[in-house]
């Protein structure tokens, strides 16, 4: 290679690395929080399921899974909402809005984090290869039913808790009651984290005519929030019992429980950054209760 060719080497690889730090920021791999509320309930499920030692490689194909498919929701998310972010403030600087990344530079990612999500799935058995089915056709229908249906953390509490009966099938080859209770408990605990997160953009919302369910419960938003959230809790307690988790997961519960004070405090005024702030803060329920559970396999 010649002196000459470098200047023009350097200015493609520049312009590719620059490129694919759009792609990223288009998938949110800066913001992993979505990443660790749809990794923990992951998690526990294949704890139970594998009765504190999961197969190694369903573990693998789980966790690549759950960073290429929440990659993935978020870029069909942002091409579903490229007509609405730049119209509110929190998203105004999205890639798509931006101009960083076309829709059709999107709609070819997304293509290519499904391939690699089939990939992966092809590698399990056939019960969990058609439930993957129904994630992946949650994944594809959440980011639109903003503008139809009135509850859509519903939707996304569906989509984030699939991945527990998705677990237990490829573990055990059935998905027992157990796992349809847990899966309930994670469809209320997304619907309370994501209302959370609701709360912060609630009057841009509004006046774009986007449904969620800060706008649903109005006034009643807080209350309606704790109430999901002991449901919440009484569901772990539940789960703990039938899969005969002991002190150690039991213990985790009231961490939980104070965890959960704390977000009620942060969100009572409804002050959008403390609603934000009470969001973030699910991340560490998600932890402790897997915690509980990795203690009471290793200790009980």
């Amino acid at each position: 290679m010649n002196q000459q060719s470098l200047p023009v080497v350097s200015s493609v690889l520049g312009e590719l690395g620059q490129q694919l730090h759009h792609y990223a920021h288009l998938m949110r791999l800066h913001k992993p929080i979505g990443i660790w509320l749809l990794l923990w309930p992951t998690l526990w499920a294949l704890w139970v399921a594998g009765n504190g030692s999961p197969d190694s490689w369903v573990f693998t194909v789980f966790v690549l899974g759950v960073i290429i498919m929440r990659s993935a929701g978020c870029v069909i998310n942002d091409y579903a909402d490229r007509n609405f972010d730049g119209r509110v403030s929190r998203t105004r600087d999205r890639p798509i809005v931006a101009g960083n990344v076309t829709p059709t530079e999107a709609l070819l990612l997304f293509a290519a984090l499904s391939m690699m999500a089939i990939g992966l799935v092809l590698t399990l058995d056939t019960y969990t290869q058609m439930l993957a089915l129904v994630a992946a056709l949650l994944t594809v229908v959440y980011p639109f039913c903003k503008r139809f249906f009135v509850a859509p953390q519903l939707v996304l509490g569906t989509a984030y808790g699939w991945s527990i009966p998705m677990a237990f099938a490829a573990q055990t080859g059935t998905v027992p009651k157990l796992a349809w209770l847990m899966w309930i408990g994670v469809v209320v605990w997304a619907m309370v984290y994501d209302t959370m997160y609701a709360m912060v953009d609630r009057e841009d919302d509004r006046k774009l005519g986007i449904m969620s369910t800060a706008i649903l419960f109005g006034q009643a938003d807080v209350f309606i929030v704790s109430l999901l959230q002991f449901i919440f809790l009484v569901s772990l307690f539940l789960s703990g019992e039938v899969a005969g988790l002991g002190m150690w997961y039991r213990l985790s519960l009231l961490i939980v429980a104070l965890l959960m004070l704390y977000q009620f405090a942060l969100i009572r005024k409804r002050e959008p950054i403390k609603c934000f702030y009470a969001f973030l803060n699910n991340h560490y329920i998600g932890i402790t209760v897997f915690a509980g559970i990795l203690l009471s396999y290793t200790f009980d």
